[in-house]
C-alpha cells in the first residue's frame, strides 16, 4: 500500500520533533491477551497517555505474520484507513474507547488463523510515541471423546502391559489433553505397569485431533472395573472437561477354585429321581470339566459341558462325585467334590404274611417294617379307618368283627415322595354266631298274610343255614347269600296260625340257633267299626218284617180256602188256575215249615247275621 505524500512529510516532522524533544513520552496500556471463541467478535483495547498534549498524532495497528509484522490499520486526525490485502481486510474496525484516551480494535468472525500478536503504535510527534501488544487467543471445544476397548480377552499372565483401549478427541483448538481413569482413579504412566501412547494430528482446517492408547498390565480384580478417558480443553477464562463412557474389558485368569453342587431336585434325593450336578470354576474363560466318582477316579462320567445328569438314581448312585478342571495356560488341575445321598424306602414287610387264621378269643401281634435311610412313620388302616400307629398292631380277644384286611402305610415325614404299604388278611375261625341268639324274637301278623324272616350268621368256615317252621306249611326260602365271613338267609312264611320258626347255623366248629315266635291275628272282613247294639237292632227289624209277611200270606191262604178256591189234599198242595186257558199258566208251590220259622225267630233273637231268606225255599215251575 502506498503512503500519501503528506504522510511522509508528517512522519519526517515527527522524527525531527522526537530528536529535539527526547524527554517527551507516551504511556501505553494494553492487555496481555484477549480470549475469544471461534466465530465470535474480539475487541482489543489500546490506551495511551501523552506527557504533553500533542498537536497531532497518528495510530497504526500491526499484526505479527511469522517473523515479520504487517500493518492492518492507519489513522490520524484526518483519516482512518484499513489496509487492503490482509487477512483482516473487511473484518476490522477501530473506534474510540468512550471517555478514555485510546482506541478499540474490533475483529469480526474470528478465525483460527487470527491467533497472533496485535501491535498498537501511537506517534504524537514532539509529544512522544509508544507501542504496546496483545496476544489474541482463539478457542473451539473438541467433540466428545470416543473410547473403544479391545474385543479379545487379556490374560493376567502376560508379562508386559497389554493394549486395552483407545480414546480420541477430534477437532479441538487449542490442542486438548486426554487422561485415563480406572474407575474414579486417574492413571499415570508407570514403568512395567501403565503406558500411554499419544498421537496428535493437526487437521488442514487448523483443528487438533488427539488419539491416546492405554497399555495396562491387567489383574483378576480388573474384571469388574470400568475404564474411561477424560478430555480437558481450554475455553475463554476457564478449563473444561468431557468424560467418555466406561467400558469393561475381558480379563482371562486361571481357575483356582472349583465348586460342585446339586442343581436339582431341590431338597433330599430319593430313588427314581433325576439328579443334575453342576460344576463351576472361578477362572475365565471357564475351563473344560471332567466328572467322575471318587470310587472310580479313572472312569469319566458322560456329561454336557458343566452339567452331569443322573437319571432314575438308586441307592447305588450314592457317593462322592468329583469335578476336575485343567487350565490350558498353566496346565494346573483343580478339583471340587460333593457328597450325593440317594434316600430309599424298601417295600413293607408284614408279619404274618398274606393271611392269618385266629380262633375266637385269641390275640395276635402283627408287625410292619420297611427298611429306609430316613426315619419312617407307620399307620394301620381297616376299611379306610385308622386303627393304629407304629410298626406293631395288637389284636386282642378276637371276634368276628376282628376279621378283615389290615393295611399298613409307611411314609417318610422328611421326604413325602417316599411311601410304601403292605397288608395282612385276618380270618377269625369259630362256631357260628348270631346276634341276640339267646332271645326269642316275638312278632305278630295278620292271619293269611306272608311274613319275611331273616337270619345272619358269622363264622369261619362259612356256616350253612337251615330253617324249621311249625304252624305253617306254606313257607319257602327266597334268598341266601354269603360274604367272606357270614351267611344270610331269608324265608317267606304264610301266617295261617301261630308259628314257631328256628334258624339253625352250622359249620364244622359248632351250631347256633335262633327262634322266632309269630302270633296270628284273625282277619276282620268289615272295614267299618263293629257295634253290637247296632247289629242286634237290624236283626230284630228283619225278623219282625218276616213274621208280618208270613202272617199276611197265611191270612190270604186261609181266606181262599174258605171260599173254596183252593182244593186241599194230603200233600197240603193247592193249584191255582187262571181263567184264561189260552195263555200259559204259572203254578207256584210254596212250603212252609213251622220249625224253620221258629228257628228264624230264635236266630234273630240270638244275633245271627244270616237273613230270613236263608230259611225260606221257593220252587217255581213254569207250565206251558
Amino acid at each position: 500500500m502506498a503512503f500519501p505524500k503528506n504522510s511522509f512529510i508528517l512522519l519526517f516532522v515527527l522524527i525531527c520533533s522526537l530528536s529535539l524533544n527526547a524527554w517527551a513520552k507516551v504511556d501505553m496500556t494494553m492487555e496481555e491477551s484477549v480470549e475469544v471463541y471461534l466465530g465470535d467478535s474480539a475487541g482489543i483495547p489500546c490506551q495511551y497517555v501523552f506527557s504533553e498534549q500533542p498537536r497531532a498524532f497518528m495510530i497504526q495497528w500491526f499484526v505479527r505474520n511469522h517473523s515479520s509484522r504487517e500493518r492492518i490499520y492507519y489513522g490520524d486526525n484526518a483519516q482512518q484507513i484499513v489496509d487492503d490485502g490482509t487477512d483482516f481486510t473487511g473484518r476490522i474496525t477501530v473506534s474510540n474507547i468512550g471517555d478514555k484516551e485510546g482506541v478499540l480494535l474490533t475483529i469480526q468472525d474470528v478465525q483460527l488463523t487470527d491467533e497472533r500478536e496485535f501491535f498498537c503504535q501511537v506517534n504524537g510527534m514532539a509529544a512522544g510515541n509508544g507501542e504496546g501488544k496483545t496476544h489474541l487467543r482463539v478457542f473451539d471445544p473438541p467433540m466428545a471423546p470416543v473410547i473403544e476397548g479391545v474385543h479379545a480377552g487379556i490374560s493376567v499372565t502376560n508379562e508386559l502391559p497389554s493394549r486395552i483401549a483407545s480414546c480420541e478427541a477430534r477437532n479441538g483448538f487449542p490442542r486438548p489433553n486426554i487422561t485415563w481413569y480406572r474407575g474414579i482413579s486417574p492413571l499415570t504412566p508407570t514403568h512395567g505397569q501403565i503406558n500411554v501412547l499419544i498421537l496428535v494430528t493437526r487437521e488442514s482446517s487448523g483443528f487438533y485431533t488427539v488419539q491416546s492408547k492405554l497399555q495396562y498390565k491387567v489383574a483378576k480384580e480388573d474384571k469388574d472395573v470400568l475404564f474411561s478417558c477424560e478430555v480437558s480443553y481450554y475455553v475463554p477464562g476457564a478449563v473444561r472437561t468431557a468424560e467418555s463412557k466406561g467400558i469393561n474389558i475381558t480379563v482371562h485368569y486361571p481357575t483356582t477354585v472349583v465348586e460342585l453342587w446339586k442343581e436339582s431336585p431341590q431338597g433330599l434325593v430319593k430313588e427314581g429321581d433325576t439328579v443334575e450336578i453342576r460344576c463351576q470354576g472361578d477362572g475365565n474363560p471357564p475351563p473344560p470339566f471332567t466328572f467322575n466318582r471318587q470310587q472310580e477316579q479313572e472312569t469319566a462320567l458322560e456329561a454336557s459341558d458343566d452339567t452331569l445328569v443322573l437319571r432314575e438314581v438308586t441307592r447305588g448312585d450314592s457317593g462322592v462325585y468329583q469335578c476336575r478342571s485343567l487350565d490350558l495356560d498353566t496346565y494346573e488341575e483343580v478339583m471340587g467334590d460333593m457328597q450325593l445321598i440317594v434316600h430309599y424306602l424298601d417295600p413293607a414287610l408284614v408279619v404274618p404274611k398274606d393271611s392269618e387264621i385266629m380262633f375266637k378269643g385269641e390275640s395276635l401281634t402283627a408287625t410292619c417294617n420297611a427298611l429306609s435311610s430316613l426315619q419312617t412313620f407307620t399307620v394301620w388302616f381297616k376299611n379306610g379307618q385308622q386303627v393304629g400307629t407304629g410298626h406293631m398292631l395288637f389284636l386282642q380277644d378276637a371276634t368276628y368283627d376282628t376279621a378283615g384286611e389290615y393295611v399298613c402305610e409307611v411314609t417318610v415325614p422328611s421326604l413325602p415322595g417316599l411311601h410304601t404299604s403292605g397288608s395282612v388278611h385276618i380270618i377269625v375261625q369259630g362256631a357260628p354266631q348270631m346276634k341276640d341268639a339267646d332271645k326269642e324274637v316275638e312278632m305278630e301278623e295278620g292271619a293269611g298274610k306272608w311274613m319275611n324272616l331273616s337270619c345272619e350268621a358269622h363264622a369261619h368256615p362259612l356256616p350253612t343255614i337251615s330253617w324249621t317252621v311249625t304252624g305253617s306249611q306254606s313257607w319257602r326260602e327266597v334268598l341266601t347269600s354269603a360274604t367272606e365271613h357270614s351267611t344270610i338267609s331269608l324265608v317267606s312264611i304264610k301266617v295261617t296260625s301261630d308259628i314257631t320258626a328256628f334258624c339253625n347255623a352250622t359249620n364244622e366248629m359248632g351250631t347256633e340257633a335262633k327262634s322266632f315266635s309269630i302270633s296270628a291275628i284273625p282277619m276282620v272282613t268289615s272295614t267299618a267299626p263293629y257295634s253290637p247294639a247296632e247289629g242286634n237292632g237290624v236283626i230284630i227289624v228283619v225278623v219282625i218284617i218276616c213274621v208280618l209277611l208270613l202272617a199276611v200270606l197265611g191270612s190270604v191262604l186261609y181266606f181262599l180256602h174258605k171260599k173254596g178256591k183252593i182244593p186241599c189234599g194230603r200233600s197240603g198242595k193247592q193249584e191255582i188256575t187262571k181263567e184264561n186257558p189260552n195263555k200259559d199258566g204259572i203254578v207256584v208251590e210254596m212250603k212252609t215249615d213251622t220249625k224253620t220259622e221258629e228257628a228264624v225267630l230264635l236266630k234273630g233273637v240270638n244275633g245271627d247275621k244270616n237273613g230270613p231268606n236263608d230259611q225260606v225255599t221257593m220252587n217255581m215251575k213254569a207250565i206251558r
